[in-house]
């Protein structure tokens, strides 16, 4: 997934970047923006949709967690003005082979 977002024009900051006992999956640069990426991958047994399955739960916990990080280290960078958080859902089960759906600022 972080090759793709390279691929796309986003800087790599960090994969599995631990804040405390949390940990974000991506965290990367697109311009101005500091984009905290959730990456969640399912199969074609999976009960719910990879985009379904990031919870009210699971959206607080990636906020607090780039909360934190946002104050503790990138507040201070010149080139970033704010936090996006974004979703990759990955397809396993695509015919054509793996399929990523990419939603810019899937919540808030």
């Amino acid at each position: 997934m972080a090759a793709h977002l390279v691929a796309k024009g986003f800087e790599l900051i960090g994969r599995n970047v631990r804040v405390g006992s949390l940990e974000l999956d991506i965290v990367a640069r697109e311009g101005s923006t500091l984009a905290v990426v959730e990456v969640r991958t399912r199969g074609r047994s999976a009960w719910e949709s990879a985009l379904g399955s990031v919870s009210g739960m699971k959206q607080r916990r990636v906020r607090d967690a780039a909360a934190v990080l946002w104050a503790g280290r990138f507040s201070q960078w010149p080139m970033l003005e704010r936090v996006r958080f974004d979703v990759a859902a990955v397809d396993l089960d695509a015919p054509e082979g793996a399929q990523i759906e990419y939603v810019k600022a899937a919540f808030v």
